[in-house]
């Protein structure tokens, strides 16, 4: 009777332990994970590298960013801008709602004035004094930077049917030329010659808008520069490289950045690696020519700004 009960005593035991240690490592795994994911979340700035490759002479290192992870509001970061090129404060937008975030970039919170209702917002500029925010469908919505202060801007100005009817994801501003652009998202489908058309607008002292011409980006030079035509180009994003006059267009789809002339001529493409942007929609430059992508956050990860500091 005791051997059996010892027999018993023994097997149980074995058992117990082997569970045991079967939920302490899942513990253990399942801890690391949330721990990696709270790193991740807790530090604002990390530097990240791959094994993706930038061409030798190209001034920024597409492999190794800084990273500043955005706050809960802006998970859907979309378009973002500086103020005269100074990277202390950011201004961005998402995806849908008609408010204009501005925060540091290392700032775990950021502040907001509403200028619109539930909508596609895309992309914003500043140019005299003004911020412009693009609507998907085309619209634009313009308002002084003292609006900034409110809660809700009031002196909201929308502007309608200046440019045809698409899909439009891009706008940048030129302060030089007192000049913005509006970039479609997709080529015209009656067009023969695929290209994505860019719209110019003229900027006066009271924030109006005139037509200046209409410009193209051919979809056949990029392919040819890329060396790839399986599938049709989708830009994101546009900004003006203030030292060079170069046009860097950002395509979120094809995990691409075009570099153009002054005229929108392409002159290099640098693939991007979707392990280090997961969705990019917006594109800046600050006063000492950095370059800034801001990424849509995705599964496990926030949205975020990848700074690429210029080589010296």
């Amino acid at each position: 009777m005791d051997r059996q009960l010892n027999f018993t005593l023994m097997k149980y035991n074995k058992t117990f332990l082997a569970s045991s240690f079967l939920i302490a490592t899942a513990f253990f795994s399942v801890s690391c994970v949330n721990g990696n994911r709270d790193d991740k979340k807790g530090d604002t700035t990390e530097a990240t590298s791959t094994n993706a490759a930038a061409k030798p002479d190209f001034p920024y290192d597409l492999a190794n960013p800084v990273k500043y992870n955005m706050p809960h509001n802006l998970f859907e970061i979309s378009g973002i801008v500086f103020h005269n090129g100074d990277p202390k404060e950011v201004f961005a937008i998402q995806d849908e709602d008609g408010d204009l975030f501005h925060l540091g970039l290392g700032d775990k919170e950021s502040k907001f004035t509403k200028f619109g209702g539930k909508g596609d917002y895309e992309d914003v500029t500043i140019i005299k004094n003004y911020f412009i925010v693009l609507k998907s469908n085309g619209e634009l919505h313009t308002f002084p930077i003292s609006e900034l202060s409110k809660p809700e801007a009031t002196n909201v100005t929308k502007t309608k049917d200046l440019v045809p009817k698409a899909e439009y994801e891009g706008l940048a501003a030129d302060e030089k030329n007192n000049m913005i652009y509006v970039l479609t998202k997709d080529s015209k489908p009656d067009s023969k010659a695929k290209a994505s058309s860019i719209y110019g607008f003229k900027v006066g002292d009271d924030g109006s808008l005139t037509a200046a011409g209409e410009f193209s980006l051919s979809h056949k030079e990029i392919e040819k520069a890329s060396g790839s035509s399986k599938s049709r180009f989708r830009p994101s994003a546009l900004a003006k490289n203030p030292k060079t006059n170069e046009w860097y267009v950002l395509s979120s789809v094809n995990k691409l950045l075009v570099i153009t002339d002054a005229d929108f001529k392409v002159k290099a493409i640098q693939a991007l690696d979707p392990g280090l942007f997961n969705q990019p929609e917006g594109i800046a430059f600050d006063r000492d020519n950095n370059l800034y992508i801001s990424n849509e956050g995705g599964t496990l990860a926030a949205g975020n700004i990848l700074l690429f500091k210029v080589k010296k």
